[in-house]
């Protein structure tokens, strides 16, 4: 195990990085980890109100089917990425290293502020979704029960300081505790299927034209035509299906990293996509009346639950739905966070690297962890000024991840043959084929499709309220910080930046890149390293 860490650690410092976290995942914990950030049940649960109540059954089953085989190359094309360069920066660093010198600061700090706007907006739109959850529970219990905003903001936030707290303990805790994830996570989902079919009569389950065909699009938009409608049901499996790079940012502290990392993504993504597609379609067979969805609890996934099972057994598998939940949010933390430390340790934010300190006591990045569970807070309160504002989190998660994914895949093609990229493949590779080009493609494109249909409004008529601002934000925080950047970032942050001691360098045989701008001081200047013979 040690000549293991020790291979880890050298390929990290190969790629300009001193080793500062402890190697305790092993490859069964990363596994469990890449399936609990996409949380199948419980973000099926979160987000099935959207595609069935505005598009319909049809909506959720085939845009489940479309939208999985579509992130499966996208998983397919991170994981190579991550694989070549197992860092917990992640795509992030990737990006900075696929393009030309001149390039890397502009695009690193793109890439870097879209990949944290969207972890950010993961953690916070998992936490609220799973404080609606818990509520619905309630509300289905006791029907006199009254929610307020101010409830669900405070239970939000309340879960997100225990996520902080539980975060805050040592790495070897954290991976003790993430191997048993993935049987809860796949468990319940595969106890719901089975209950759900035991308890519905066959002469009350929907036909296959309800769940498949023409009869199952329900246009409720009040104003989209019926394709329009039926697309947006492609939120849920996108939202569900996405912080692929999660794994990527713990690999820092994964064994055997470029190997276990990107296999992680790659049987998370297949087994998650499968699965999902089995969980939708049983829900619609088993959905009754639409007309009666979401109910009482305000979820429809619950009210499917109670309606086939009864209150006390839905309740019961229902608290495993928010456990799921419970570790979606505990894992889209610790890879948030540890963005925020890559982040800062290369200067990007203006914090003179106080963010990138690892904690002695725990070799963790206390800071930024708790950093980020207090930014993850903001957009909670959201949800006191609109509820249907507050939904644009959710779209925004999508949007602005998958656009910090397709900046590399992107770069890696267009830059292929610069002098300035030298791309080494990692264990994980499809090869320099027609199947790999046809992978970074085809997410390429169906990412820029769906960007487009996350940025529109769900229902009508659009007024300040309902409004999607999930583009906006994106929109905003982009062309903010590229503003920041060329009015004082560039000073501080030069992309990746090496913290390897001089002997380290000089052993491996780095190369300093010296920033251009002649008008920073020595002081000031954070040197980018590159390796004259990676390993």
């Amino acid at each position: 195990m040690s000549g293991t860490t020790d291979d880890d650690d050298h390929r990290l410092e190969a790629l300009g990085y001193k080793p500062s976290f402890r190697r305790e995942f092993s490859n069964l914990a990363t596994i469990s980890f890449a399936f609990s950030i996409m949380g199948l049940c419980s973000s099926v649960a979160t987000t099935l109100n959207t595609p069935l109540l505005l598009g319909g059954p049809a909506s959720v089953t085939w845009c489940w089917l479309l939208g999985s085989c579509m992130c499966f190359t996208l998983g397919s094309s991170i994981a190579e990425i991550v694989s070549a360069f197992p860092t917990c920066g992640g795509l992030y660093t990737a990006s900075a290293q696929l393009c030309p010198k001149s390039h890397r600061a502009i695009v690193g700090w793109i890439v870097g502020w879209l990949n944290i706007l969207g972890q950010v907006a993961g953690v916070s739109s998992t936490e609220f979704g799973l404080a609606n959850m818990i509520w619905a529970a309630v509300s289905i219990s006791s029907p006199t029960f009254q929610l307020t905003q101010g409830k669900t903001v405070g239970l939000f936030a309340g879960l997100l300081i225990v996520h902080g707290l539980l975060n805050s303990l040592a790495t070897r805790y954290l991976a003790f505790a993430t191997r048993g994830f993935v049987f809860v996570n796949l468990g319940a989902t595969i106890v719901i299927i089975i209950v759900l079919l035991a308890t519905t009569p066959r002469s009350e389950m929907h036909s296959a034209t309800y769940v498949f065909g023409s009869q199952g699009i329900v246009n409720q938009t009040g104003g989209w035509n019926n394709g329009i409608a039926f697309l947006l049901g492609l939120l849920s499996v996108q939202w569900t299906m996405t912080d692929y790079d999660a794994t990527a940012h713990i690999s820092e502290e994964v064994r055997r990293a470029a190997y276990a990392a990107p296999a992680a993504i790659f049987i998370a993504v297949i087994g998650t996509g499968i699965l999902g597609w089995l969980l939708n379609i049983v829900l619609m067979l088993c959905s009754g009346p639409i007309e009666n969805l979401p109910g009482i609890s305000g979820s429809a996934f619950l009210q499917i639950m109670v309606l086939r099972m009864g209150t006390p057994a839905a309740l019961f598998l229902w608290s495993f739905v928010c456990l799921t939940a419970f570790f979606v949010a505990q894992t889209a933390l610790h890879a948030c966070s540890r963005t925020v430390y890559a982040f800062s340790r290369d200067h990007g934010l203006p914090d003179n690297g106080y963010f990138g300190h690892i904690a002695s006591s725990t070799r963790t990045p206390l800071r930024a962890i708790w950093f980020t569970t207090i930014l993850s807070i903001l957009p909670g309160f959201l949800d006191l000024a609109s509820p249907i504002a507050a939904n644009a989190i959710f779209a925004l998660t999508a949007i602005a991840l998958d656009m910090s994914y397709i900046i590399p895949i992107f770069l890696r093609r267009i830059y292929a043959n610069h002098p300035d990229v030298n791309f080494r493949p990692g264990p994980f590779y499809m090869g320099p084929g027609l199947l790999g080009l046809a992978a970074n493609v085809t997410c390429i494109s169906w990412t820029l499709f769906v960007c487009v249909i996350f940025s529109l409004p769900t229902v009508f008529p659009v007024t300040q309220f309902n409004m999607n601002y999930a583009s906006v934000i994106t929109v905003g925080v982009v062309f903010l910080s590229g503003v920041w950047y060329v009015l004082s970032a560039h000073q501080h942050y030069h992309g990746p930046s090496s913290n390897l001691d001089a002997e380290t360098k000089a052993r491996l045989g780095l190369e300093e890149v010296q920033p251009e701008s002649s008008s920073i001081s020595e002081k000031e200047k954070d040197h980018v390293f590159v390796s004259s013979d990676s390993a």
